[in-house]
């Protein structure tokens, strides 16, 4: 069993690629399989070395690894090969519309209430015609003939599946320049480097068709691979996700905060009937059960993703995290503070809290009692039994309770109006800036 994951070097990996990219790794390693990462370089002008580079990165940030490499590029000669096969057995042959001649036809056939299929007129072109055509100056562009069958398959998640190939219109496999499109490019590689399942989504399943159809052509047979299409990301509300992919690069995810191990925990069973469950890339791999994904649309729920983040956090030694903490922060912050964060960026807020300084909220009404507050605060050394003995000697003195109590000192001490229990966090704070922030006029 051979999977792959073919980025373009074009952009950054987003949660829906990186999706796929986690499902085709799990399988393999699920089934004792091996794992490529193919980079489908062939579109120059857009693809970027540094996308590559940040594309490994992504990947081996989420845990997944590969077990050979390599780009499209490096393998032009058989893309050629292919093309001058195909070229010979007829099913690749040459066309001279321009975007404009095509538009119309399109525009033509919805106006007629057909369907805007290609009507194959260059396959009636006479070679006179052709030569005629390029004595002109006019460069071809080759489209590969589709049979006319209905090409099925047994799908790993959506069933049974069919596509009519009529239907479909002749893909072209090479432009006008001579470079090969990744329909054709896609088919050659998988053949060559062995590849036996490919899952991807479910907006490729007219593109399979037509990719049995070409690799057939080149020699395969119809059983060669085995598919899975998974569903569609919606948004939360049920949208397009696409339109939301620049705030969920992995990249931007990583420098916010979110764990990978909580982003891999969550895309694993996202769709399926199974709950997500906390599990390093290893443990989810051996669990993986590609047959409980569900045939709908998933909805990709930020909160539901911040909230394993959050339960991750929570549960995160110190040496996990030291080297991503703000300069100076000491295991007992980070035990005071793990609870009450989301992403892992919020430990600047309470390391400013803790450590630097703070211009804290004006309360207008309690100015008498944070003045009490200070006077009560005790001496140090202090640890976590001073906070209840200071609250306890301002109860006694003012008569409060409850949140008329606390809630004052809480904004005057943070800034904030929740967070971690203060009984931890007061003696990170020390006397100096707690009494700062009690009575800042006074200081």
């Amino acid at each position: 069993m051979k999977l792959r994951f073919a980025p373009s070097p074009t952009g950054m990996l987003h949660v829906g690629n990186a999706r796929l990219a986690l499902a085709n790794a799990l399988f393999a390693r699920r089934n004792g399989g091996s794992f490529q990462l193919r980079i489908d370089d062939t579109d120059t002008e857009r693809s970027r070395e540094s996308h590559v580079e940040a594309i490994q990165t992504d990947l081996t940030w989420m845990g997944i690894t590969w077990d050979e490499t390599f780009r499209q590029t490096d393998r032009l000669d058989q893309y050629a090969q292919a093309i001058k096969k195909l070229k010979a057995s007829g099913r690749l042959y040459p066309c001279f519309e321009s975007e404009h001649e095509l538009a119309a036809k399109r525009e033509t056939q919805i106006r007629q209430r057909r369907a805007p299929v290609y009507d194959r007129a260059m396959l009636k072109l006479t070679p006179e015609q052709r030569a005629s055509a390029e004595a002109n100056g006019k460069v071809p562009y080759w489209r590969f003939k589709l049979s006319d069958t209905v090409v099925r398959w047994r799908d790993l998640v959506m069933g049974d599946c069919h596509v009519k190939l009529p239907s479909v219109s002749d893909p072209v496999l090479v432009r006008t320049d001579g470079t090969v499109l990744y329909t054709l490019a896609s088919v050659v590689d998988d053949l060559e480097t062995r590849v036996t399942h490919i899952i991807r989504g479910e907006d490729h399943v007219t593109n399979t068709g037509v990719q049995l159809d070409i690799a057939e052509a080149l020699g395969a047979r119809p059983d060669h691979f085995r598919f899975a299409h998974l569903p569609l990301l919606l948004d939360e509300h049920g949208g397009k996700l696409s339109k939301r992919f620049d705030a969920l690069s992995l990249r931007t995810l990583r420098q916010d905060g979110i764990e990978a191990e909580a982003l891999i925990s969550y895309l694993a069973r996202l769709g399926s009937s199974d709950d997500p469950v906390l599990l390093p890339f290893a443990e989810q791999a051996a669990v993986y059960d590609i047959s409980h994904i569900s045939r709908s649309a998933a909805r990709f729920d930020t909160h539901q993703m911040l909230g394993l983040n959050h339960k991750l956090l929570g549960q995160l030694p110190f040496e996990a995290v030291k080297d991503r903490l703000p300069e100076g922060a000491t295991e007992a912050f980070w035990l005071a503070i793990r609870g009450n964060l989301d992403l892992l960026s919020e430990a600047r807020l309470w390391h400013a809290v803790t450590d630097g300084t703070l211009i804290p909220p004006v309360q207008e009404d309690e100015q008498d009692f944070l003045k009490q507050a200070a006077d009560l605060l005790p001496a140090e050394p202090w640890d976590t039994t001073t906070w209840k003995s200071w609250t306890t000697a301002l109860r006694e003195q003012t008569g409060r309770s409850g949140k008329a109590l606390f809630h004052p000192l809480r904004v005057a001490l943070t800034g904030e109006d929740q967070g971690p229990e203060l009984r931890d966090l007061l003696p990170l704070i020390g006397r100096p800036r707690a009494l700062s922030r009690l009575q800042p006029g006074n200081i």
